[in-house]
């Protein structure tokens, strides 16, 4: 969907059927409708993507971590442009990379939870979706996954070269993923056997770093989606951090963002290394909130929830732009912006047509030049333990955690910690919020609405350590 002839959100939700080979004859009539616009930039960059996992929103020194230390991820925000209300796409693995791939939020998306698939991998999006890697590789850009998929299983009409992807190295199985020291990997379709000895968020820098030599005459799309630090809690050496007063699980937890900030800046210093340090656009985020919730660390900042929470905490992600003579250094940033925004932005870039009917905007102008976008209605679902709504519409968010119940209303403008339900205060905006989450979503065979959830108790803020 083109911004300049965009339909109302209204008129664009009540769309209740999805078919995704439809979704891929839209795209191609409109490759063919659109030329490329000339742009005012120079030669396309190469875009690298570096998704963190479980990654707390305040767990970066620059979004306001004391304890764990994080210097290249504070001088890539230096550098560059940091945003405050960037948003994953789900509070779960599967579905924020989803959204992150096709521009759809969870209301439109094929995969809108995690949802396994014996005896390896996840269920798969249909055949026919278009991903970001399609349209970069429709570009002229070399493709890669190197890290964690979790978006199908080994066979399946969705795994990473049938998605766009020229080269695949990682876990093609979330669950799998837990285990850092893994039995094997996969190498496009074929499984690679390890020993069980090697660390694979090394083994990932290490094919980063291959990737990137190899393809350092051409322009290159590289999504290095590295699996810590999400649990299993293991790291080869606790570093720094080995001699510290602490419980033995929170060194080894900050060892592994320690050892996440280290190999961001190893992909850093090769950029300069090899001269493409101002020819790439490098973004940096996490999948979804903190996994655990100590306050030692303050893993979500100011923020209310975690991982699995639809409040702040569990959505909100640290997200970091670096392109060095492209995008303002030094510039704090609070755009709104979401992952299904990824798809429609490098379309931009690269002058390259949108896929029709998709929900996320561009917003590579305010990556530039730091002007503001208006930003349609964030959408969010979660499905684990029930059904669970939230949406922002402009500074307002509301939070409906079961079916059809109560909805909890959050100004974040003034209150962005959301410890003020102001339903009651505000009848008006729960109505418009009611309307909303009734037509925001289309019905899913596997995503039902379930009306008995098993919720876990609303969460807090945790006080400060």
């Amino acid at each position: 969907m083109n911004t300049g002839d965009r339909m109302t959100w209204s008129d664009l939700s009540r769309r209740r059927v999805w078919l995704p080979l439809l979704f891929l004859a839209g795209w191609l009539s409109t490759a063919h409708a659109e030329t490329p616009r000339e742009k005012e930039q120079p030669e396309r960059p190469n875009v690298i993507l570096i998704l963190a996992d479980d990654l707390g929103y305040g767990d970066l020194g620059c979004f306001g971590q004391q304890k764990i230390k994080t210097p290249n991820l504070d001088r890539m925000a230096a550098e560059g442009m940091r945003f405050t209300q960037a948003y994953a796409g789900a509070t779960v693995c599967a579905p924020s990379r989803c959204a992150l791939m096709t521009g759809l939020h969870g209301g439109h998306a094929p995969i809108r939870g995690n949802q396994e698939i014996k005896p390896e991998g996840q269920l798969p999006m249909p055949a026919g979706t278009v991903t970001v890697a399609h349209l970069m590789k429709q570009a002229g850009y070399r493709t890669a996954l190197i890290g964690k998929w979790g978006l199908g299983h080994p066979g399946s009409t969705s795994t990473p070269d049938k998605m766009g992807f020229d080269e695949f190295f990682g876990y093609n199985c979330q669950r799998l993923a837990h285990e850092h020291y893994p039995p094997s990997l996969w190498r496009n379709s074929e499984q690679v056997p390890l020993d069980g000895q090697q660390y694979s968020h090394d083994l990932f820098t290490a094919e980063a770093v291959k990737f990137i030599r190899d393809n350092r005459s051409r322009p290159f799309f590289l999504d290095l989606s590295y699996t810590v630090p999400h649990q299993k809690l293991q790291v080869p050496d606790l570093g720094p951090y080995a001699d510290e007063p602490w419980d033995p699980k929170l060194k080894t937890l900050a060892a592994m963002i320690g050892r996440l900030d280290r190999d961001v800046g190893t992909i850093f210093a090769l950029l300069k290394e090899l001269d493409l340090d101002r020819k790439t656009l490098v973004l940096f985020a996490s999948d979804n909130g903190a996994a655990y919730q100590d306050e030692l660390f303050d893993h979500s900042g100011p923020l209310r929830g975690r991982k699995r929470d639809l409040y702040e905490g569990g959505i909100r992600t640290p997200a970091i732009v670096r392109w060095p003579g492209q995008v303002p250094a030094g510039v704090v940033s609070p755009q709104v912006w979401a992952f299904w925004d990824l798809l429609p932005t490098l379309a931009d870039l690269t002058g390259q047509p949108k896929p029709a009917a998709i929900d996320g905007v561009s917003v590579l102008s305010a990556f530039r030049t730091n002007e503001p976008v208006d930003h349609p209605p964030l959408y969010f679902e979660f499905h684990e333990g029930g059904f669970q709504q939230a949406a922002r519409i402009g500074d307002w968010k509301a939070v409906r955690r079961r079916a059809r119940g109560p909805i909890e209303l959050y100004d974040l403008r003034t209150d962005p910690a959301e410890t003020r339900d102001l339903a009651a205060e505000q009848p008006d905006q729960v109505r418009r919020f009611e309307e909303f989450f009734g037509s925001a979503r289309t019905e899913s065979p596997h995503w039902p609405i379930r009306e008995q959830p098993r919720a876990r108790p609303a969460a807090t803020k945790p006080a400060a350590s």
